[in-house]
Protein backbone atom coordinates (compact mmCIF):
# COMPACT_ATOMS: atom_id res chain seq x y z
CA UNK A 1 0.00 0.00 0.00
CA UNK A 2 1.04 3.05 -1.22
CA UNK A 3 1.80 6.02 1.43
CA UNK A 4 -0.95 8.29 -0.54
CA UNK A 5 -3.29 5.54 -0.42
CA UNK A 6 -2.75 5.54 3.26
CA UNK A 7 -3.19 9.45 4.04
CA UNK A 8 -6.37 8.73 2.02
CA UNK A 9 -7.88 5.92 4.31
CA UNK A 10 -6.66 8.35 7.65
CA UNK A 11 -8.55 10.89 6.40
CA UNK A 12 -11.82 9.04 5.72
CA UNK A 13 -11.71 7.53 8.65
CA UNK A 14 -11.33 10.77 10.71
CA UNK A 15 -14.46 11.96 8.95
CA UNK A 16 -16.83 9.06 9.40
CA UNK A 17 -15.79 9.76 13.31
CA UNK A 18 -16.24 13.36 12.73
CA UNK A 19 -19.97 12.65 11.19
CA UNK A 20 -20.68 10.13 14.00
CA UNK A 21 -19.51 12.10 17.24
CA UNK A 22 -22.01 15.62 15.38
CA UNK A 23 -24.60 12.91 14.74
CA UNK A 24 -24.62 11.65 18.41
CA UNK A 25 -24.51 15.27 19.94
CA UNK A 26 -26.94 16.75 21.70
CA UNK A 27 -29.42 19.79 20.71
CA UNK A 28 -26.96 22.01 22.72
CA UNK A 29 -23.65 20.45 21.87
CA UNK A 30 -24.95 21.09 18.06
CA UNK A 31 -25.78 24.62 18.42
CA UNK A 32 -22.50 25.21 20.58
CA UNK A 33 -20.69 24.08 17.25
CA UNK A 34 -22.79 26.20 14.77
CA UNK A 35 -21.78 29.34 17.01
CA UNK A 36 -18.12 28.07 16.40
CA UNK A 37 -18.46 27.82 12.84
CA UNK A 38 -20.01 30.93 12.23
CA UNK A 39 -17.33 32.55 14.37
CA UNK A 40 -14.62 31.15 12.67
CA UNK A 41 -16.22 32.01 9.02
CA UNK A 42 -16.58 35.87 10.82
CA UNK A 43 -12.75 35.45 11.60
CA UNK A 44 -12.38 34.16 8.06
CA UNK A 45 -13.92 36.86 6.51
CA UNK A 46 -12.26 39.76 8.36
CA UNK A 47 -8.73 38.35 7.94
CA UNK A 48 -9.65 38.37 3.97
CA UNK A 49 -10.94 41.74 4.08
CA UNK A 50 -7.77 42.94 5.70
CA UNK A 51 -5.82 41.21 3.58
CA UNK A 52 -7.09 42.81 0.84
CA UNK A 53 -7.04 46.39 2.24
CA UNK A 54 -3.00 45.62 2.76
CA UNK A 55 -3.30 44.42 -0.83
CA UNK A 56 -4.90 47.70 -1.95
CA UNK A 57 -2.52 50.05 0.46
CA UNK A 58 0.55 47.90 -1.26
CA UNK A 59 -0.78 48.54 -4.47
CA UNK A 60 -0.14 52.28 -4.41
CA UNK A 61 3.16 52.88 -5.19
CA UNK A 62 4.56 56.52 -5.18
CA UNK A 63 7.20 56.63 -7.22
CA UNK A 64 9.78 59.79 -7.02
CA UNK A 65 12.00 61.06 -9.87
CA UNK A 66 13.41 64.45 -10.87
CA UNK A 67 11.63 66.67 -12.88
CA UNK A 68 12.69 67.15 -15.97
CA UNK A 69 11.49 70.81 -17.08
CA UNK A 70 13.67 73.48 -16.57
CA UNK A 71 11.68 75.08 -13.65
CA UNK A 72 12.42 71.83 -11.53
CA UNK A 73 9.50 72.91 -8.95
CA UNK A 74 6.54 71.18 -8.53
CA UNK A 75 3.40 73.81 -7.23
CA UNK A 76 1.03 70.99 -7.14
CA UNK A 77 3.22 68.94 -4.87
CA UNK A 78 3.99 72.38 -2.40
CA UNK A 79 0.26 72.70 -2.57
CA UNK A 80 -0.17 69.18 -1.26
CA UNK A 81 2.36 69.64 1.55
CA UNK A 82 0.73 73.01 3.05
CA UNK A 83 0.17 71.48 6.03
CA UNK A 84 3.43 70.72 6.42
CA UNK A 85 4.32 74.12 5.55
CA UNK A 86 2.41 75.54 8.32
CA UNK A 87 3.55 72.86 10.74
CA UNK A 88 6.96 74.01 9.70
CA UNK A 89 6.60 77.89 10.50
CA UNK A 90 5.18 77.33 13.84
CA UNK A 91 7.90 75.39 14.88
CA UNK A 92 10.19 77.99 13.76
CA UNK A 93 8.35 80.81 15.60
CA UNK A 94 8.52 78.27 18.90
CA UNK A 95 12.17 78.00 18.88
CA UNK A 96 12.75 81.34 18.03
CA UNK A 97 11.00 82.70 21.22
CA UNK A 98 11.25 79.43 23.67
CA UNK A 99 12.62 80.18 27.01
CA UNK A 100 12.76 84.04 26.39
CA UNK A 101 11.98 86.86 29.11
CA UNK A 102 10.90 89.76 26.50
CA UNK A 103 9.38 86.99 23.92
CA UNK A 104 7.68 89.29 20.28
CA UNK A 105 9.36 92.24 22.22
CA UNK A 106 12.40 90.93 20.18
CA UNK A 107 10.98 91.78 16.80
CA UNK A 108 10.39 95.49 18.23
CA UNK A 109 13.40 96.01 19.41
CA UNK A 110 16.14 95.42 16.60
CA UNK A 111 14.34 98.07 14.12
CA UNK A 112 13.88 100.17 16.72
CA UNK A 113 17.05 100.14 18.27
CA UNK A 114 18.63 100.29 15.01
CA UNK A 115 16.24 103.47 14.17
CA UNK A 116 18.20 105.27 17.36
CA UNK A 117 21.71 104.31 16.43
CA UNK A 118 21.10 106.08 12.99
CA UNK A 119 18.98 108.47 14.02
CA UNK A 120 21.72 109.51 16.36
CA UNK A 121 25.06 109.06 14.29
CA UNK A 122 23.53 109.54 10.62
CA UNK A 123 20.24 112.11 11.28
CA UNK A 124 22.17 114.51 14.12
CA UNK A 125 25.40 114.21 13.88
CA UNK A 126 26.14 114.22 9.95
CA UNK A 127 23.16 115.37 8.79
CA UNK A 128 21.65 113.49 6.62
CA UNK A 129 19.03 114.80 4.11
CA UNK A 130 15.75 112.74 4.88
CA UNK A 131 13.38 114.58 2.32
CA UNK A 132 11.81 116.97 4.19
CA UNK A 133 10.25 114.32 6.84
CA UNK A 134 11.31 113.90 10.83
CA UNK A 135 14.97 111.34 10.64
CA UNK A 136 13.91 108.99 12.69
CA UNK A 137 10.69 108.16 10.97
CA UNK A 138 12.23 108.35 7.93
CA UNK A 139 14.89 105.79 8.76
CA UNK A 140 12.48 103.59 10.75
CA UNK A 141 10.13 103.62 7.10
CA UNK A 142 12.76 101.85 5.53
CA UNK A 143 14.54 99.79 7.86
CA UNK A 144 11.34 98.62 8.53
CA UNK A 145 11.42 96.36 5.48
CA UNK A 146 15.21 95.69 5.18
CA UNK A 147 14.97 94.41 8.18
CA UNK A 148 12.50 91.27 7.17
CA UNK A 149 14.51 91.06 4.26
CA UNK A 150 17.97 90.72 6.06
CA UNK A 151 16.50 88.36 8.53
CA UNK A 152 15.28 86.10 5.84
CA UNK A 153 17.90 85.87 3.97
CA UNK A 154 20.12 84.80 6.99
CA UNK A 155 17.40 82.42 8.68
CA UNK A 156 17.05 81.23 5.19
CA UNK A 157 20.13 80.40 4.56
CA UNK A 158 21.07 78.17 7.53
CA UNK A 159 17.36 76.47 7.92
CA UNK A 160 18.67 72.98 6.15
CA UNK A 161 21.83 73.23 8.15
CA UNK A 162 19.28 73.11 11.12
CA UNK A 163 17.30 70.73 9.96
CA UNK A 164 19.66 68.43 8.77
CA UNK A 165 18.29 65.18 10.76
CA UNK A 166 14.50 65.77 8.92
CA UNK A 167 16.39 66.24 5.56
CA UNK A 168 18.21 62.91 5.65
CA UNK A 169 15.33 60.68 6.80
CA UNK A 170 12.45 61.66 5.22
CA UNK A 171 11.38 62.53 1.53
CA UNK A 172 9.09 66.25 1.43
CA UNK A 173 9.62 68.76 -0.94
CA UNK A 174 12.85 70.55 0.66
CA UNK A 175 12.38 73.73 -0.45
CA UNK A 176 9.30 74.15 2.31
CA UNK A 177 12.08 74.22 5.15
CA UNK A 178 13.23 77.95 3.83
CA UNK A 179 9.93 79.04 2.78
CA UNK A 180 8.99 78.11 5.94
CA UNK A 181 11.77 80.11 7.96
CA UNK A 182 11.12 83.23 5.79
CA UNK A 183 7.12 83.05 6.69
CA UNK A 184 8.02 82.84 10.29
CA UNK A 185 9.81 86.03 9.77
CA UNK A 186 6.96 87.56 8.31
CA UNK A 187 5.80 87.75 12.00
CA UNK A 188 8.25 89.98 12.83
CA UNK A 189 7.77 92.46 10.22
CA UNK A 190 3.77 92.64 10.91
CA UNK A 191 4.72 93.21 14.79
CA UNK A 192 7.24 96.17 14.05
CA UNK A 193 5.27 97.40 11.59
CA UNK A 194 3.11 98.80 14.72
CA UNK A 195 5.91 100.94 15.63
CA UNK A 196 5.71 102.90 12.43
CA UNK A 197 2.11 103.54 12.06
CA UNK A 198 2.36 104.70 15.74
CA UNK A 199 5.59 107.14 14.90
CA UNK A 200 3.72 108.47 11.87
CA UNK A 201 0.87 109.73 14.33
CA UNK A 202 3.69 111.10 16.68
CA UNK A 203 5.18 113.09 14.26
CA UNK A 204 1.81 114.29 12.27
CA UNK A 205 2.35 111.94 9.34
CA UNK A 206 -1.46 111.52 8.20
CA UNK A 207 -2.27 108.07 6.34
CA UNK A 208 -3.08 108.28 2.60
CA UNK A 209 -4.70 105.91 -0.26
CA UNK A 210 -0.60 105.10 -1.09
CA UNK A 211 -1.26 102.54 2.03
CA UNK A 212 -3.13 100.01 -0.26
CA UNK A 213 -0.04 99.51 -2.01
CA UNK A 214 1.91 98.42 0.90
CA UNK A 215 0.80 94.76 1.00
CA UNK A 216 1.85 94.52 -2.69
CA UNK A 217 5.67 96.19 -1.65
CA UNK A 218 5.76 93.64 1.04
CA UNK A 219 5.01 91.05 -1.38
CA UNK A 220 7.94 92.08 -3.50
CA UNK A 221 10.59 92.17 -0.73
CA UNK A 222 9.01 88.89 0.24
CA UNK A 223 9.65 87.55 -3.06
CA UNK A 224 13.24 88.71 -3.46
CA UNK A 225 13.78 87.08 0.22
CA UNK A 226 12.32 83.57 -1.31
CA UNK A 227 15.00 83.87 -4.09
CA UNK A 228 18.24 84.53 -2.55
CA UNK A 229 16.94 82.98 0.59
CA UNK A 230 16.38 79.62 -1.31
CA UNK A 231 19.50 80.22 -3.66
CA UNK A 232 21.65 80.36 -0.23
CA UNK A 233 19.87 77.90 1.52
CA UNK A 234 21.27 75.32 -1.54
CA UNK A 235 24.92 76.89 -1.73
CA UNK A 236 25.06 76.56 2.25
CA UNK A 237 24.47 72.90 2.11
CA UNK A 238 27.37 72.06 -0.40
CA UNK A 239 29.97 75.09 0.28
CA UNK A 240 30.06 75.63 4.16
CA UNK A 241 31.75 78.69 3.28
CA UNK A 242 28.90 80.95 2.79
CA UNK A 243 27.90 80.67 6.45
CA UNK A 244 30.62 83.28 6.56
CA UNK A 245 29.79 85.30 3.23
CA UNK A 246 25.72 85.80 4.52
CA UNK A 247 26.88 88.50 7.42
CA UNK A 248 29.13 89.97 5.23
CA UNK A 249 27.24 89.96 2.21
CA UNK A 250 24.15 91.50 4.34
CA UNK A 251 25.84 94.41 5.72
CA UNK A 252 27.70 95.20 2.51
CA UNK A 253 23.78 95.07 0.81
CA UNK A 254 22.44 97.80 3.22
CA UNK A 255 25.06 100.50 3.15
CA UNK A 256 24.40 99.90 -1.14
CA UNK A 257 20.62 100.55 -0.21
CA UNK A 258 19.08 103.83 0.16
CA UNK A 259 17.39 102.39 3.87
CA UNK A 260 19.58 105.35 5.89
CA UNK A 261 19.72 107.67 3.17
CA UNK A 262 17.34 108.79 0.58
CA UNK A 263 17.94 108.04 -2.85
CA UNK A 264 18.01 111.40 -4.11
CA UNK A 265 21.18 112.20 -3.05
CA UNK A 266 22.88 110.05 -5.34
CA UNK A 267 23.47 111.91 -8.32
CA UNK A 268 21.87 111.46 -11.51
CA UNK A 269 24.42 109.91 -13.57
CA UNK A 270 24.59 107.34 -11.32
CA UNK A 271 21.34 106.68 -9.57
CA UNK A 272 21.19 104.23 -12.60
CA UNK A 273 23.58 101.76 -10.63
CA UNK A 274 21.46 102.65 -7.36
CA UNK A 275 18.58 101.44 -9.20
CA UNK A 276 20.43 98.17 -10.00
CA UNK A 277 19.99 96.60 -6.54
CA UNK A 278 16.21 95.35 -6.32
CA UNK A 279 15.89 96.47 -3.16
CA UNK A 280 16.40 100.22 -3.99
CA UNK A 281 12.79 100.60 -5.69
CA UNK A 282 11.03 98.40 -2.84
CA UNK A 283 12.55 99.92 -0.18
CA UNK A 284 11.81 103.89 -1.74
CA UNK A 285 8.67 102.59 -2.55
CA UNK A 286 7.52 101.33 0.86
CA UNK A 287 8.43 104.70 2.23
CA UNK A 288 6.96 106.53 0.18
CA UNK A 289 3.44 104.46 1.01
CA UNK A 290 3.59 105.17 4.12
CA UNK A 291 4.78 108.66 4.24
CA UNK A 292 2.89 110.03 1.59
CA UNK A 293 5.50 110.97 -0.52
CA UNK A 294 6.06 110.83 -4.43
CA UNK A 295 6.35 107.15 -5.81
CA UNK A 296 8.82 106.07 -8.77
CA UNK A 297 6.18 103.57 -10.81
CA UNK A 298 9.23 102.50 -13.35
CA UNK A 299 11.84 102.11 -9.80
CA UNK A 300 9.28 99.78 -8.56
CA UNK A 301 8.54 97.84 -11.55
CA UNK A 302 11.83 97.20 -11.86
CA UNK A 303 12.96 96.20 -8.43
CA UNK A 304 9.75 93.75 -8.85
CA UNK A 305 11.08 92.29 -12.31
CA UNK A 306 14.69 91.74 -10.73
CA UNK A 307 12.74 89.68 -7.67
CA UNK A 308 10.93 87.49 -10.05
CA UNK A 309 14.48 86.91 -11.89
CA UNK A 310 16.26 86.36 -8.69
CA UNK A 311 13.34 83.67 -7.17
CA UNK A 312 13.51 82.12 -10.47
CA UNK A 313 17.55 82.02 -10.71
CA UNK A 314 16.95 80.62 -6.75
CA UNK A 315 14.47 77.80 -7.82
CA UNK A 316 16.43 76.34 -10.46
CA UNK A 317 19.35 76.01 -8.72
CA UNK A 318 17.51 74.23 -5.70
CA UNK A 319 15.67 72.16 -8.09
CA UNK A 320 18.96 70.76 -9.65
CA UNK A 321 20.40 70.17 -6.79
CA UNK A 322 17.85 68.97 -3.78
CA UNK A 323 18.20 65.66 -4.84
CA UNK A 324 21.77 65.78 -3.60
CA UNK A 325 21.46 67.26 -0.32
CA UNK A 326 20.08 63.81 2.00
CA UNK A 327 23.95 62.69 0.88
CA UNK A 328 25.82 65.79 1.74
CA UNK A 329 24.54 67.65 4.63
Amino acid sequence: MTIQTRISKSIALECEQGAGRLAGATPAHSQTAKQDGIEIERDAGVARASQAAQTDRSSQVVIIEPRRSWFAIDFDELWRHRGLLRVLMERDIRVRYKQTILGFAWALLQPFMMMVVFSIFFGKFAKMPSDGLPYPVFVYAGLLPWVFFANSITNASQSLINSSALVSKVYFPRILIPVASIGATLLDFVIASSILLVMMVYYGIGWSMQLLLAPLLTAGVMLAALGVGILLSALTVSYRDFRFVVPFMVQFWMFATPVAFPASIVPEEWRWALHLNPMTGLIEGFRAAFLDKPMDPAAIAFSIVASLAIFAVGAIYFGRVERRFADVI
